[in-house]
């Protein structure tokens, strides 16, 4: 081993709106803010950094002229629940289950980057 993933940053163009939107999903505490880095630290211990990014061209799903890059898997118990809040916390639904044949649903976040709801 090398090394350890110290975080995962997703860039943005408001950090401060972003952490609070992850954190709204995801639980956790603030370690650190200025206006271009804030870290988030989730409930279970995941680290997650959100910069600055004035210009970002934000992914579109599912065009691959502009990809997602990466994406991250938030596991839910109730699809349903999870949906109607991250909606209500800003997200947009891309792609849903397709009548229940997935146990995912894929959104976008408040800057764009596409995350999925999954049932595990």
């Amino acid at each position: 081993m090398i090394g350890k993933l110290g975080s995962v940053v997703l860039d943005c163009p408001d950090p401060k709106a972003l952490a609070a939107f992850y954190a709204a999903v995801l639980g956790g505490d603030v370690e650190e803010a200025d206006d271009d880095w804030v870290v988030l630290r989730a409930t279970d211990g995941v680290k997650l950094s959100f910069q600055r990014a004035p210009h970002l061209v934000e992914p579109q799903w599912p065009d691959p002229q502009r990809p997602q890059q990466f994406h991250i898997d938030v596991a839910v118990e109730n699809m349903d629940a999870a949906q109607e809040a991250v909606l209500a916390l800003g997200a947009d639904l891309l792609e849903d289950d397709h009548d229940g044949k997935r146990n995912w649903r894929v959104f976008a976040d408040p800057a764009g980057h596409p995350f999925c709801l999954c049932v595990y």
